[in-house]
């Protein structure tokens, strides 16, 4: 999680976004030490103060359910106060593939410490994809999608009109969340369509990320083609949602497709429809 908590920690604390605003519906004013008075030193994710220097607001990023994270809010918020002298007001932002199944409450005997679970898919993409501000045109990737392809590649043109450096590292926080969303080689294969988005001598870490991909792109397209014609040998001429169908599958599933092909009878039965 430590690659994708620093990519969405950069993302929130941008202060050209309007995704942590939306969440909790203040606008953060300054960010705060996070470091906890502990011998172990825990750490609050994000700990802001509101412009109005009224509140303080705290946000957990979470991949994972866990099932001790009431009680883990719980001391946080304790330490906060004793920290800055004031409760904040937390919330937890699941980024996780599994469904949520975290509750928000602790509740004991004269004690009581609630939070407020966000999952999200629920926030709607097209606002983030709408938003005039590119992180939160990058969260839109971990949200659930109307269409998979058509959200990647507004998200890429958005980065694509971005300034040499800035569009490298963009494209780079991009590809590290849609990890979270097993999306890599779906970016990447969009990526061969729009060249500008990353020019991969302008950025030494993602450069030999970039050509690897490329090489794997280059050898999945191959593979592609040379299913995409022994089943047309098979069966005849092929629709135009079989294309489709190829174009969307991961090297592992186009292996396990040609598995399949070996006794398939028709192609509803090759693609399991």
């Amino acid at each position: 999680m430590h690659e994708y908590d620093t990519v969405l920690k950069s993302l929130l604390q941008d202060p050209n976004n309007l995704f942590f605003e939306r969440i909790t519906g203040a606008k953060i004013g300054r960010w705060l030490n996070v470091e906890l008075p502990e011998v172990t030193q825990p750490r609050v994710d994000l700990l802001g103060e509101t412009v109005d220097g009224q509140r303080l607001l705290g946000i957990e990023l979470q991949s994972a359910n866990d099932s001790r994270m009431p009680l883990r809010m719980a001391e946080y918020s304790l330490r906060v106060y004793r920290l800055h002298e004031r409760f904040p007001e937390q919330y937890v932002l699941y980024v996780g593939n599994a469904p949520m199944t975290m509750t928000s409450e602790l509740l004991g005997p004269r004690i009581y410490c609630r939070d407020e679970i966000i999952d999200i898919r629920d926030i709607d993409e097209n606002w983030l994809l709408n938003s005039p501000f590119d992180a939160d045109n990058i969260l839109a990737i971990l949200t659930n999608h109307k269409d998979r392809r058509d959200t990647i590649r507004r998200i890429l043109a958005r980065i694509a009109t971005l300034e040499a450096g800035a569009r490298e590292l963009a494209f780079r926080k991009l590809i590290i969340l849609a990890g979270l969303r097993q999306l890599k080689e779906t970016i990447l294969t969009e990526v061969e369509d729009m060249p500008i988005i990353v020019d991969s001598t302008m950025d030494p870490e993602m450069g030999p990320a970039i050509e690897f991909w490329r090489e794997e792109l280059w050898r999945r397209q191959g593979e592609r083609n040379i299913l995409r014609r022994q089943i047309g040998k098979r069966f005849g001429d092929l629709p135009a949602w079989v294309d489709e169908r190829l174009r969307d599958l991961s090297t592992r599933e186009l292996e396990e497709l040609s598995l399949r092909f070996l006794d398939a009878v028709s192609l509803d039965d090759l693609f399991g429809l």
